[in-house]
């Protein structure tokens, strides 16, 4: 099982040309029954994909529709002991608040890899390592 971060959810729907290796990339996971979510990700990516300054913006309908079909992956909630954990590990990794709970959001839901193009590439935090997909 791997975990998918915002940024890739984001690069799947891009249309920009300068883009379009990542968004064959970043689609090709999308296929896959083994990913997982978390609520902060999917929160981050309607907030990404209807921002008024994005270039083809989605619509609230669009977008909303494409959160739905993304709860076919298991999702990990944000609760108070996803809170806790991410404190403890933005302290202990010295990353920021939102990628530690990405992080223990993985580790949460048994998820050994996160792809990420925003975290360091190949680094294990406590046993649950980054990739980034786009690196060739």
């Amino acid at each position: 099982m791997r975990f998918v971060d915002t940024n890739v959810l984001l690069y799947a729907i891009s249309k920009a040309p300068e883009e379009e290796n990542k968004a064959r990339i970043a689609g090709a996971p999308l296929h896959e029954t083994e990913l997982a979510l978390s609520s902060q990700v999917l929160l981050e990516f309607y907030v990404q994909a209807t921002r008024p300054t994005r270039a083809e913006r989605l619509t609230h309908e669009q977008a909303q529709g494409l959160v739905e079909s993304f709860l076919r992956f298991p999702v990990q909630e944000t609760t108070v002991s996803l809170v806790l954990a991410s404190l403890r590990s933005r302290a202990r990794f010295g990353l920021s608040l939102w990628d530690a709970a990405i992080v223990e959001a993985a580790r949460a839901l048994g998820c050994p890899v996160v792809l990420s193009e925003d975290l360091q590439h190949d680094r294990d935090y406590a046993g649950v390592r980054v990739l980034n997909p786009f690196l060739a």
